[in-house]
């Protein structure tokens, strides 16, 4: 029987890699954003044409509970969910207002508890399971003027091993990949062009990892004994 999978925050960088390396093997997708539903669409029957698989855009924002819960309502059956959905914010804690703060902690953090939450039944009811939550490097060391994205990524690595070994009974495996410095748009809005050239310097493989690196480390993990489970697999070049 195929897959089927569901890829949070799919529109763009990760989540887009992930969702098309999974559509090329032939799993069926429903793939979420929350603002660019017209790109998002496009790419999903793109997917749909070229790999003769179902690939379902919604839109929704997986921090809202509401939301996602109305996106389970159109999944009937489930095999694994990616956890991608993210943004950063840069700049002093100082500077950022109480509600910047909680839009990183919900769309970093809550949106894991969110779509977790609501994806272990339909597990429950297969049999078996992945959960594999996209998290960062600064999650496990911390990074100044990035106070909140690395609070939400250290939660999220918490919570990856917390949930792993809640689930393992089951035969349902949890785990994180933290990323280092990923070639993405976000990076890009968020970092200057020199900013990117030192870290280049800083990381010892020389270059920043593409997202397509990150998509077939998704597909190994997903291809792994269920008994890997509660893993944070840093992924970052040798930089940390």
């Amino acid at each position: 029987m195929d897959k089927t999978y569901l890829i949070t925050g799919a529109s763009r960088g990760i989540g887009r890699a992930i969702a098309k390396r999974l559509a090329t093997d032939g799993n069926n997708l429903y793939i979420t954003c929350r603002n660019n539903i017209d790109e998002l669409s496009k790419f999903a029957f793109e997917l749909s044409l070229t790999h003769s698989v179902k690939c379902i855009p919604i839109q929704c924002d997986a921090g809202n509970y509401a939301d996602v819960e109305k996106l389970f309502n159109q999944i009937a059956r489930l095999d694994g969910v990616i956890n991608n959905t993210g943004i950063a914010w840069l700049g002093l804690l100082t500077d950022m207002t109480p509600s910047e703060w909680d839009d990183v902690i919900r769309t970093n953090l809550t949106s894991i508890y969110n779509s977790s939450r609501l994806a272990i039944p339909l597990m429950l009811r297969e049999g078996e399971g992945r959960i594999i939550n996209i998290s960062s490097v600064w999650g496990n060391v911390g990074a100044s003027t990035e106070v909140a994205y690395s609070a939400s990524k250290g939660g999220v690595n918490a919570f990856t091993r917390a949930l792993a070994k809640e689930l393992a009974p089951s035969n349902i495996a949890v785990n994180a990949i933290a990323c280092g410095v990923v070639d993405t748009d976000m990076n890009r809005d968020h970092l200057s062009k020199e900013d990117l050239d030192q870290l280049v310097i800083e990381i010892p493989a020389g270059r920043l990892c593409s997202p397509t690196e990150v998509a077939e480390l998704v597909i190994n993990i997903l291809h792994s004994p269920v008994y890997l489970t509660g893993q944070v697999i840093t992924m970052d070049g040798g930089w940390t």
